[in-house]
């Protein structure tokens, strides 16, 4: 019996549109991104499929991870109390650039993310127009810090308060992401476009594939729609 006999015994085949024109079997690449999702690092994924005879380099399996991730579909469309926001400096082929993110502190869903050239007032206003037309914020309160943000939300109708608590967990979201940038790339060298990509299939590997120990081994997904 070959590898992708023995694991398509585990896995659902029902993938194989995503991943048409790869050479390794389905099954075994779903294996592979189930070990990454349970929180093997690429190089152990990547050693424990070279001991099961299966050789692939580092760079497939985090494509296989991201693409498989950016094949499901956006968050669904939620409607949170507390939504903690932030941004975070990133380099990009030298130049800084600033990720912003938002997070539901019940479901720990990841409600969007974005990147723009620079922070402040502006940019945070501009985020959180977005995100509101993406989830109902009607009853959200938002966790900041300063930096501009009490007046965006000001300007924009919605509810914040200064939190250097709660709002940890998108900060702790920031540290998983920069993990992972670490661990998979020397530096950011390209596009800002292909960057933008990147964070968005991140954001949806994490909210559809990543169990969180917190929700007793549930996705943020799973859990925003129990």
């Amino acid at each position: 019996m070959t590898l992708a006999d023995l694991l398509s015994e585990c896995f659902a085949t029902d993938l194989e549109e995503t991943w048409e024109r790869e050479r390794t079997a389905t099954p075994v690449r779903a294996f592979a991104v189930q070990l990454h999702a349970t929180g093997c690092s690429l190089r152990e994924t990547k050693e424990v499929l070279r001991l099961l005879g299966v050789e692939r380099s580092h760079q497939a399996v985090w494509q296989w991870v991201h693409r498989l991730a950016d094949s499901g579909h956006n968050p669904p469309e939620a409607k949170p109390k507390r939504v903690a926001v932030d941004e975070t400096a990133v380099k990009i082929n030298g130049e800084w650039s600033w990720l912003y993110a938002a997070i539901d502190i019940e479901t720990k869903l990841i409600l969007d993310v974005e990147l723009f050239g620079r922070h402040g007032t502006d940019p945070a206003a501009a985020f959180l127009h977005r995100l509101s037309e993406k989830h109902d914020l009607s009853d959200a309160v938002f966790l900041v810090d300063g930096y501009g943000y009490q007046t965006a939300l000001s300007r924009l109708g919605l509810s914040g308060r200064l939190d250097y608590v709660e709002r940890n967990l998108i900060e702790k979201w920031f540290h998983t992401l920069k993990m992972r940038v670490d661990r998979f790339h020397n530096s950011w060298v390209g596009s800002h476009g292909s960057v933008r990509e990147w964070f968005i299939q991140f954001a949806q590997y994490y909210n559809f594939q990543r169990p969180h120990q917190a929700l007793d081994g549930r996705t943020p997904v799973e859990e925003a729609i129990n």
